[in-house]
């Protein structure tokens, strides 16, 4: 799935406040009520990232991912800052159950 990059409007260099935002539609086709956090395997990172889904996650204004890991992956990888009011996209991967893949989409391809 292709998710939005997304921030609070800080756009701290430690990576605070930043996140991805994920539609409606994807949320309710691959995230499950139950669970409480997901883990991301981050492009890059050695180990996988859990992030915790707040209960605004499920409320039709929110459906953000919030980590302070993305923010220094996507400041990391020349995704961050951006232009007000164009966030870059990002690839979201179902592997099983929780458990997801963040890549950058691949150069040349549009990424949907």
């Amino acid at each position: 799935m292709i998710v939005k990059a997304w921030n609070n409007g800080a756009h701290s260099r430690n990576g605070k406040g930043y996140g991805f935002r994920v539609s409606p539609e994807d949320r309710d086709a691959f995230f499950k009520k139950e669970w409480t956090s997901i883990l991301l395997e981050v492009e890059g990172e050695p180990r996988p990232e859990e992030v915790k889904l707040e209960e605004a996650f499920w409320s039709e204004e929110g459906c953000e991912l919030m980590s302070q890991a993305l923010g220094r992956w996507l400041r990391r990888n020349g995704l961050a800052p951006w232009a007000r009011g164009n966030p870059p996209s990002v690839v979201l991967e179902p592997l099983e159950e929780n458990r997801f893949r963040v890549e950058k989409p691949k150069t040349g391809r549009r990424p949907f």
